[in-house]
């Protein structure tokens, strides 16, 4: 999972030209996605910032984005890891096909600016009792 969003992108460049400063998320979380109509226009919506295809929370799915820290990027080639698993809150409704991943600057499902965003390898259906977890240095960040 790598592609950095719209949002991202523009802060990150205007920053390193000096034109504005960004400062970064004090706490960064992840939400999970499912694509509603294929994967490309879930990852493009994600990009640009659309969080329509996120698991939603009514109905009592016990769904909720979870925070996530991540180790320091190697050199050379930018690339981050999680540090530490991450394990969302036990499903106590379907959540369905989850198909996408995204890390964003705010808690709240539906809100916040989104950061990076990806495709899982592959779709993991939560249903009812199961815990979507990311395992310690799964989930990898490069900048290309």
């Amino acid at each position: 999972m790598s592609a950095a969003s719209n949002y991202l992108e523009t802060k990150l460049l205007d920053h390193s030209l000096g034109t504005a400063s960004f400062t970064s998320p004090s706490t960064v979380y992840v939400g999970l996605f499912k694509s509603t109509v294929d994967a490309a226009t879930t990852l493009a919506n994600l990009e640009a910032g659309t969080l329509t295809d996120e698991v939603p929370t009514s109905g009592s799915t016990a769904y909720a984005r979870q925070t996530i820290t991540f180790n320091s990027a190697s050199s050379p080639g930018g690339t981050a890891t999680n540090n530490g698993a991450v394990t969302f809150t036990t499903a106590t409704a379907n959540w369905g096909d989850v198909t996408h991943l995204a890390l964003l600057d705010g808690g709240t499902a539906g809100a916040g600016n989104v950061l990076y965003a990806g495709a899982l390898d592959s779709t993991k259906t939560v249903e009812t009792g199961d815990s979507f977890v990311i395992q310690d240095a799964n989930l990898t960040i490069t900048l290309a």
